[in-house]
């Protein structure tokens, strides 16, 4: 695996505000890896499964605690399915959704997809 772009894996926790509403907080955890683009095969499979596939992120294995979203090129990416391989790694596959819009990572809360965040 040749370890040369970075992404960044993003889980939401939940607390309850001052009005009993939950309330959501996304964490940014940056991660070195490897990105391509996904086969032929399966951006036709995905399409069959009305999925639309865009990358695929390989890391390391221990690099991953479960994330279902990840930030790539300022774009977030829903992943819909992983896949261990030898080696100790994992390969992440993802889409862009319509809901994939970027994030107000204070308040968890969709934002415009001109809005800046900071690394």
């Amino acid at each position: 695996m040749n370890k040369r772009d970075v992404i960044y894996l993003v889980s939401t926790s939940y607390s309850e505000n001052q009005y009993g509403v939950m309330e959501g907080t996304d964490t940014e955890r940056k991660v070195i890896c490897d990105v391509s683009s996904i086969s032929q095969r399966e951006w036709f499979e995905g399409g069959r499964n009305g999925l639309n596939p865009e990358y695929k992120f390989t890391m390391f294995e221990f690099d991953y605690a479960g994330e279902k979203v990840v930030k790539y090129r300022d774009n977030y990416y829903t992943i819909y399915r992983t896949y261990t391989t030898d080696f100790n790694q994992i390969e992440l596959y993802a889409e862009r959704k319509q809901g994939n819009v970027k994030r107000d990572n204070t308040t968890g809360s969709a934002g415009s997809d001109n809005q800046q965040h900071s690394e």
